[in-house]
């Protein structure tokens, strides 16, 4: 093996120990660092999940992946289609339009706000900058270009999704009322006391200043920092509800029976938009339960019952094995398969901009 490949595996192969192995459900932890309140159907008292009959899976499973994976070569730049944008200061309430960051970072603007979902402009996601995945394209919209941010949304506490250090320079310049699931409030307050944080669980509903309602929903995944804090905080998806709109939004999630999907559409009569992950997927024996496929997107968002999707989490950051458009690629084959048109569900690059059609 070359001897940067070596030091590059060693690394992210020691980082994946760190945030995985060490972080397993750790029965000697008698206290959740992040968060404590009472038993619910998902949270025992120490650890949130899924489901209660959700199983860990061993460290030889990441040690298999890791060692004998076929991992994709993404290219040092892949460079996005679209040229970086400048969106606008505000929109009238009426106007529905989502500009691509880069990952899970998205501008919505909508009901008159600028809302921001994980904001990440950090070269590598990880707790260390000097390894870990890296940037593969600059963000769609540069930091200094972004309008003023009303609302900032963190679906759980992954460093692809949660990142301090942009959090620390959207507080310092705007101040933006943030809204995350159980526990995170801990590690966003840790580092930024002074950040407005508003933490809900499952089923909470907050009312915005500005009249918009942003639902807690729940999606099937994971959490970790590093060692030994593995399920101590909540992951979650949101639903935006305001006067014109709808929006269901999640960060990452496994497809699992669906069910998610069919009782957030039952909940909410559908949706004006479904923004949904369809990257980070492969091996499928190793990611299936917390990351679905472009396919598995395509069926959520047909049983969610929006009209149009979004895609996002993919050609960014090299997480796992697939090959950096093999998301696009799958997403259009999917599509075709279920007859749809590639516009009712287009996978957002970096600066693209997409407005709901009056």
């Amino acid at each position: 093996m070359h001897r940067r490949n070596f030091f590059k595996w060693t690394g992210l192969g020691a980082l994946g120990l760190a945030l995985y192995g060490c972080g397993r459900n750790n029965k000697t932890l008698s206290q959740n660092r992040y968060y404590s309140g009472p038993t619910t159907d998902h949270f025992d008292g120490t650890y949130f999940y899924n489901s209660k009959d959700q199983v860990t899976a061993p460290m030889s499973d990441l040690l298999k992946w890791k060692l004998f994976g076929n991992r994709a070569k993404w290219p040092e730049h892949f460079v996005s289609p679209y040229s970086a944008n400048v969106p606008e200061t505000s929109l009238p309430a009426k106007t529905l339009r989502v500009t691509m960051i880069g990952h899970a970072s998205l501008l919505i603007q909508m009901h008159g706000l600028n809302i921001l979902t994980d904001p990440v402009y950090s070269k590598r996601v990880s707790p260390l900058q000097y390894i870990g995945p890296w940037r593969h394209n600059p963000p769609g919209v540069a930091f200094e270009a972004l309008p003023k941010i009303d609302v900032v949304l963190v679906t759980h506490n992954h460093y692809d999704h949660l990142d301090i250090a942009t959090l620390a320079r959207l507080i310092a310049r705007d101040n933006p009322q943030i809204y995350t699931p159980l526990g995170n409030n801990t590690i966003i307050h840790k580092d930024i006391q002074a950040a407005n944080v508003q933490n809900g669980d499952w089923g909470d509903v907050f009312t915005h200043k500005s009249g918009c309602k942003i639902h807690f929903e729940p999606c099937q995944h994971w959490s970790a920092r590093g060692t030994n804090d593995r399920r101590m905080a909540l992951w979650s998806a949101f639903v935006l509800e305001s006067t014109y709109h709808k929006i269901y939004h999640i960060g990452d999630t496994g497809f699992g029976t669906g069910d998610n999907y069919r009782k957030v559409a039952a909940k909410h009569d559908g949706f004006d938009l479904a923004i949904l992950p369809i990257g980070a997927y492969e091996p499928r024996w190793f990611m299936e339960e917390a990351h679905q496929n472009p396919a598995e997107a395509v069926a959520g968002l047909q049983l969610c019952k929006a009209r149009y999707g979004l895609g996002h989490h993919w050609g960014t950051f090299q997480l796992t094995d697939e090959a950096v458009e093999a998301p696009k690629r799958a997403l259009a084959d999917a599509l075709a398969k279920q007859a749809l048109t590639e516009d009712r569900f287009s996978a957002m690059q970096p600066g693209q901009v997409w407005q709901l059609p009056v």
